[in-house]
């Protein structure tokens, strides 16, 4: 990491500082295990054991924290402030480091001298590469691919035919772009005829994608994820998708063909969503949740088929009580048959 006065790095974050403004800081860590010359945070202004323990040369602190026996940042959102400066402290200038020697270049293929292609890598014909793109080793790139300037694609990357990305892309080891939509027809005799599909993926400025995730080509037209959408490990994205801007993905997340989500939607961990559905702004969808029907914008859903978070919670409170209730239930016909009978006397 580079060595960074404090003033300029709560300049960053837009911070007061409380303290020592001439200290400098070499390293970002957790707030029990930074030292000296590290920096770290404190989320919760009403926790401050952590703050007084620390051996941090300076702290990130909520604005209600006005002093404190050390040096602190005060910020606004003190997670987000600790995003940006251990970024900045990690950030380093890109070096090129060329083609390598065992790479495999299609024919009219456009790269720019600021680009770094790792071994085994294999670049169809007329792949377009932008300004400091990184291909790690053992990616393969099918014909006629862009990618935009600053794009990083991690070690085994497969990214096919026509697809499109934009600039400052990760994506991770073992993802898979572009591959075919699972898409069929069924005959007279029961036998699935494979559609043709022949669209492309779009993926747009500051996405990023976790490792093994599968972006399916559309069956016509685009799987589109659009500009500073985040997704996780180990999810499906189907054909004709779109994913609207600045979306949360989480890991193992699954979209059926032609679903859409507006921005800023969250989908929690293996939840799913129907085809042909409609996610609207802001929706966000509690872990394990499966979505059947539109959902409008704000709304909070959970379990299967998902409802209403609210609702959701006291269904799965009631749901733990069943063995109780039917207990319960036995019981009371019991009595019910015992009382019958001596009625019946």
């Amino acid at each position: 990491m580079r060595k960074v006065d404090l003033k300029t790095l709560a300049r960053l974050v837009e911070g007061e500082i409380v303290g020592d403004c001439d200290i400098e800081i070499h390293g970002f860590a957790p707030i029990e295990t930074a030292g000296e010359g590290e920096m770290t945070f404190l989320v919760k202004a009403n926790r401050l054991e952590p703050l007084l323990n620390t051996k941090a040369s300076a702290v990130l602190v909520p604005l209600s924290i006005e002093k404190a026996e050390r040096t602190v940042v005060r910020v606004r959102d003190p997670y987000l402030a600790s995003a940006i400066i251990h970024t900045y402290l990690l950030a380093e200038p890109f070096a090129a480091e060329g083609v390598h020697a065992t790479a495999d270049i299609g024919k009219d293929c456009v790269l720019p001298d600021q680009v770094t292609i790792a071994p085994k890598v294999v670049i169809g014909d007329r792949v377009h590469l932008g300004q400091r793109v990184m291909i790690g080793a053992g990616t393969v790139i099918g014909n006629d691919v862009e990618i935009g300037d600053d794009t990083i694609l991690k070690a085994n990357v497969t990214i096919e035919n026509g697809c499109r990305l934009g600039k400052r892309v990760i994506v991770h080891p073992g993802v898979v772009i572009g591959s075919d939509g699972y898409g069929y027809a069924v005959d007279e005799k029961g036998c699935h005829i494979k559609r043709p599909q022949v669209g492309i993926v779009r993926i747009d400025d500051d996405v990023e994608i976790g490792a093994n995730t599968c972006i399916d080509r559309a069956t016509y037209g685009v799987t589109w994820i659009k500009s500073g959408t985040k997704i996780d490990n180990l999810a499906q994205i189907a054909h004709n998708v779109v994913i609207g801007e600045n979306s949360l993905i989480v890991a193992q997340v699954g979209l059926a063909g032609s679903t859409t989500l507006g921005r800023n939607v969250v989908l929690g961990g293996k939840a799913s969503v129907k085809g042909h559905v409609h996610l609207d702004d802001g929706v966000m969808v509690a872990a394990c949740g499966g979505v059947h029907q539109n959902l409008p914008k704000g709304a909070v859903v959970g379990g299967a088929p998902a409802i209403p978070v609210r609702q959701w919670a006291k269904a799965v409170a009631v749901f733990a009580k069943l063995p109780e209730m039917a207990r319960d239930v036995k019981q009371l016909r019991k009595d019910i048959k015992e009382i019958r009978k001596i009625n019946e006397e």
